[in-house]
């Protein structure tokens, strides 16, 4: 049996702006996982996982033995992922074989509800990790990073791919995604091996920081899952009636992060902190120019108790619902902070950084 986890992430700074090409971002991988376990088997394949309900969802080859045959096919992101390590297996003569995978999840409630850690990444990335050494293909970490981005934006054109990196390398992360339409066009054209290595990743990449040692994370999640896909085009297209000034956002956001990245190169905590405070001002800014909850009720109280503390807070990632995060001193006690949360509803994740793992290959 093989078996791999890949970590849920957190953004941190520079959502929204970092679906634009070239746009960065700052993200952390969290201790919570996605594990898949892979065992060959016979004449079928099967996929164990909540998502599919009780039964496992069986596939079987075609006649000439390589393409995936499902009854029903759903656009789901492991199969994406399954299909694009399939594609590349073929292309280096590797022969065809039938595994069945088990999928396990620490990335939701005990009612299955998710905490918007990003499952949809840490599945993909999981799935090709283990498929990767299933078939014996030898691929560096940044090209099984840029598998998974492959397979995301088959199901999702519009996903950055920073949770897929903070998935893959694990730790704290600068990321900047590459140009995913040109990607796309690329495999479709010339094929997956062709668009590992092409010329449209230029711009992008993943690199290693370190936040200050005298600063704790703290995560808040308000019970209220959020659709990811689902806001970020309504703030790319939010309609006649207001009309979004978007490049005036891309360039704050840009301003921020590295702002932010800077401070923690500086080991300065204080100017760390009021940069998360101007990155929650900025998306508050947005979501009122676009008509979009981004900060929910709830988000803005966790983040303004959060911030009546001492701390600073925002929502991460898309907003309207799922977390918040709050970034507070060591020194100050955050039982305050917690008792507050809790007093309104908002559950405390017990989470920290997920160990950086490997190195960042250029892209």
């Amino acid at each position: 049996m093989i078996e791999k986890r890949a970590p849920g992430k957190l953004f941190v700074a520079g959502e929204y702006a970092v679906v634009e090409p070239g746009q960065p971002a700052v993200l952390v991988a969290v201790d919570r996982c996605i594990t898949v376990r892979l065992t060959e088997s016979q004449d079928a394949g099967r996929v164990h996982s909540s998502e599919y309900g009780q039964a496992p969802l069986v596939w079987v080859r075609d006649e000439n033995g390589e393409n995936i045959v499902l009854e029903h096919r759903p656009a789901d992101y492991v199969l994406s992922a399954i299909s694009i390590v399939e594609e590349l297996r073929s292309s280096f003569g590797a022969p065809p074989r039938y595994f069945d995978l088990d999928i396990s999840s620490e990335l939701d409630d005990a009612s299955g509800r998710k905490f918007g850690l990003g499952s949809s990444g840490a599945v993909t990335v999981a799935t090709i990790a283990a498929l990767d050494e299933f078939y014996a293909l030898g691929l560096t970490r940044t090209e099984r990073y840029k598998l998974a981005l492959l397979a995301t934006i088959a199901i999702a054109p519009n996903a950055s791919g920073g949770d897929l990196a903070a998935s893959t390398f694990g730790g704290w992360i600068r990321y900047s995604s590459p140009d995913r339409a040109a990607l796309k066009l690329h495999r479709e054209v010339h094929g997956v091996a062709s668009a590992l290595h092409c010329s449209e990743w230029a711009g992008s990449g993943a690199t290693r920081i370190i936040p200050p040692e005298s600063l704790r994370l703290l995560v808040g999640w308000t019970g209220s899952p959020a659709s990811t896909e689902h806001l970020v085009k309504r703030v790319h297209t939010p309609g006649d009636e207001k009309p979004l000034p978007f490049e005036s956002f891309t360039s704050e956001s840009r301003a921020c992060v590295d702002a932010l990245v800077d401070a923690f190169d500086q080991d300065d905590a204080a100017v760390a902190l009021e940069n998360i405070r101007q990155t929650r001002r900025l998306l508050q800014r947005l979501g009122e120019s676009s008509g979009s909850r981004i900060e929910t009720d709830q988000l803005r109280l966790l983040c303004d108790i959060a911030e009546t503390y001492g701390a600073a807070a925002k929502p991460s990632g898309a907003g309207g619902g799922d977390c918040g995060i709050a970034l507070s001193d060591a020194s100050l006690p955050t039982i305050d902070i917690l008792r507050e949360w809790e007093r309104h509803g908002i559950q405390r994740l017990s989470l920290s950084p997920h160990r950086a793992e490997g190195g960042i290959d250029e892209f």
